[in-house]
């Protein structure tokens, strides 16, 4: 590897975390006000409104990957996405509207274990110790917020459970699709899918919002897009498995937005975990812009010849 390659991984990698970064930001806002909204609105309706505002908003996208004509290999994985998307967006509203936000939070945090098991058996990422450590270390601040066996676990609990392996698999397809597609046209083509995916369990519940549910749904339709557009940068920028533990500290930003915007207690094991995580995080940070940084020689007799 030359110095000029090493230079431009760590470059990659650093773009990849901030990126990451960023989305986390845009999700907890988005966190935020689905608990604002509460459960008045069914959940599969308000994800179906979500994907349908943001669909809106990108439809010049749209146009493009519909113009580009993409082959049906890469439209099987935008259909695939977008059914696994849409069904654990809808536990993910359902669970947010009952659970607390750090809760909530820390429990989607699960699917890193399967986005990491994912992408060593599907896209051939090599699960290097410092990874493997990263995100085992981030699931254990996971489970300290959570104490299972010392809370009662309800519905709200399951059903995001439930949603992990869904988000991880979508995670896992967003990645692959990054190897030959657009950022923009992968957005776009994931609110196409969840609306229509959604649109069937959206009518049989419907009922009309008001006016400032729709506002606020736009509001979600605008952060979730970008997050999904830096989400998708983050992919295309670095590998799956250094991204993701850098999405742990959503877990920080959701807990103090919980306390400070809903009142919800102050728990210390959720600063605690949130501690250890926040660790993780910056170890596996630190140690990927190291390994960028110093090259790689190669053996002598790949010199030759």
């Amino acid at each position: 590897m030359t110095d000029t390659t090493a230079r431009a991984e760590q470059n990659n990698t650093l773009a990849g975390i901030g990126w990451m970064v960023v989305t986390g930001l845009m999700f907890v806002c988005v966190t935020g006000i689905v608990r604002y909204l509460g459960t008045d609105l069914p959940a599969v309706e308000a994800a179906f409104l979500r994907y349908l505002i943001g669909l809106l908003l990108v439809l010049p996208a749209l146009y493009g990957v519909i113009k580009a004509r993409p082959s049906s290999s890469i439209v099987s994985l935008y259909v695939v996405r977008g059914l696994v998307h849409g069904v654990s967006v809808f536990l993910w509203f359902f669970a947010m509207a009952r659970v607390p936000i750090a809760e909530v939070t820390a429990i989607g945090y699960t699917s890193p274990i399967f986005v990491t098991i994912g992408a060593a058996m599907f896209l051939g990422e090599r699960l290097f110790v410092r990874r493997i450590a990263a995100v085992a270390i981030g699931f254990l601040g996971t489970l300290i917020i959570l104490r299972p066996g010392f809370q009662e676990i309800g519905i709200g609990q399951l059903a995001q459970f439930a949603a992990a392996p869904f988000f991880a698999a979508s995670f896992i397809l967003a990645k692959k699709l990054t190897e030959r597609q657009d950022p923009g046209a992968i957005v776009a083509m994931l609110s196409l899918m969840c609306t229509l995916a959604l649109l069937p369990a959206a009518i049989a519940q419907w009922r009309t919002p008001t006016w400032e549910e729709l506002f606020w749904l736009t509001t979600i339709a605008a952060f979730a897009t970008t997050g999904h557009y830096t989400l998708t940068k983050a992919f295309g920028a670095a590998p799956i498995t250094v991204t993701q533990p850098v999405g742990f500290l959503q877990l920080v930003w959701a807990a103090l937005l919980g306390m400070v915007l809903f009142g919800e207690a102050l728990d210390p094991f959720v600063f605690v975990g949130g501690a250890v995580i926040v660790g993780a995080a910056t170890y596996i940070s630190h140690r990927e812009m190291v390994a960028a940084r110093h090259p790689v020689t190669p053996p002598a007799v790949a010199t030759k010849g």
